[in-house]
């Protein structure tokens, strides 16, 4: 029985991932009283005098809303919400074992960009956190930016942040194997979507200043009428040479390839055409654009993947569940650059320089250091910007 048919069993199984359980004793007709009502209303009298309360006296601080629409869900599309259930409850299991969330699954019956971002807000105040999840490009950006403006909480989507984090750590560790600084790299991102644009953003924080995203029609260029909002926007700060041509264009020279696109897409001639000890990150799931020992043996010097039977695995669990620990415990308003870089740099230095190598340049994982060094790290950075609460 192969992977996807014993999962399938066991979903038949266990029928739904997660369950509420209660963190209250109500076994006497004075638990009752205490937990319900009449006691119950001295809690809401108090929240009702001071929001604030609604942290201290509800499981509000350690809730998020996992929420999807269905449409970009684990590079299967558009399948629905109903469909993209089992992912999100299976996102709130990753929650709960690896920071000790609490995370609560909402699916969304609908594709217009003001009804889910209305339909979040309003469900907002049960929660301490919000998190998208595979929602497609370009609605997940314009969801994600009407929320920040209305919500006291913060707001993630994990596959363009999430992703971001882990490629950034990886990244860092992997230029100190091939002795390149972060300045000085060329580097280029197949995939112009929600991963594709939000990795080009984040890895600028840490210092990368080349960088040329290539989409399904070829090197994204300023001026391109065909480019969404999004890509338009990057194309004015991204491709400063103002390259034209395909992917295969884009790579001759380059020190680093970041794949968040397409299965099989690049060769080896392109790996061959990249400068000296090039760094390539293949992350396409199942099949990454270049399958790893294809890769090497066309001179790559570390290669990392989306996947778990490779060495470097790129996975969101190493970043979401760490961030939202230590943005609820802070009591954050938002989850902003300064916490991501913070929760990148903490990714990267669990792997020491003893047992650094280019088939160990991140933690695995299922490294349970990482919930709690990524969650101290985000505290600090929030504290240090000012959206730190407590």
């Amino acid at each position: 029985m192969d992977i996807r048919q014993e999962s399938l069993k066991l979903h038949y199984d266990w029928n739904g991932k997660i369950e509420v359980v209660s963190r209250v004793p109500i076994n006497t007709s004075n638990e009752l009283a205490l937990a319900y009502t009449p006691g119950v209303a001295e809690p809401c009298m108090e929240i009702n005098r001071e929001y604030d309360k609604s942290f201290e006296l509800t499981r509000r601080n350690n809730l998020v809303a996992v929420v999807t629409d269905g449409t970009a869900v684990l590079g299967l599309g558009d399948i629905g919400p109903e469909a993209g259930m089992p992912v999100m409850e299976g996102k709130c299991c990753l929650f709960k074992e690896f920071a000790d969330v609490d995370a609560f699954p909402i699916c969304v019956r609908s594709k217009d960009v003001d009804e889910i971002a209305r339909t979040i807000y309003l469900i907002s105040g049960s929660f301490g956190g919000i998190n998208l999840e595979d929602i497609a490009a370009p609605r997940c950006f314009e969801i994600e930016r009407k929320l920040k403006e209305v919500c006291d909480i913060p707001v993630f989507h994990d596959d363009q942040h999430g992703t971001a984090v882990i490629v950034a750590a990886a990244l860092m560790n992997a230029l100190k194997i091939v002795d390149k600084k972060t300045e000085d790299i060329k580097v280029v991102i197949s995939g112009a979507g929600s991963a594709g644009i939000a990795i080009a953003k984040h890895i600028m924080n840490i210092g990368v200043k080349n960088i040329t995203m290539v989409n399904s029609r070829g090197i994204i260029c300023e001026g391109d009428e065909s480019l969404n909002s999004e890509q338009a926007y990057m194309s004015t700060i991204t491709n400063r040479e103002h390259k034209k041509g395909l992917l295969k264009d884009a790579m001759v020279g380059a020190d680093v390839f970041l794949g968040v696109s397409a299965p099989k897409i690049v060769t080896q001639d392109m790996i061959k055409s990249m400068a000296e000890k090039p760094v390539v990150f293949a992350m396409a799931n199942p099949t990454p654009e270049i399958m790893p020992d294809l890769a090497k043996e066309a001179g790559a010097a570390v290669v990392g993947t989306g996947r778990s039977d490779f060495p470097n695995q790129i996975n969101n669990v190493l970043c979401f569940p760490g961030m939202f620990r230590g943005a609820l415990d802070c009591r954050a308003t938002e989850i902003n650059e300064e916490m991501k870089v913070a929760a990148s740099y903490a990714i990267a230095e669990l792997v020491s320089d003893d047992k650094l190598s280019a088939e160990y340049i991140i933690p695995e994982a299922i490294d349970k250091r990482v919930g709690e060094a990524v969650a101290k790290a985000v505290i600090k950075a929030a504290r240090d910007t000012g959206v730190a609460r407590s």
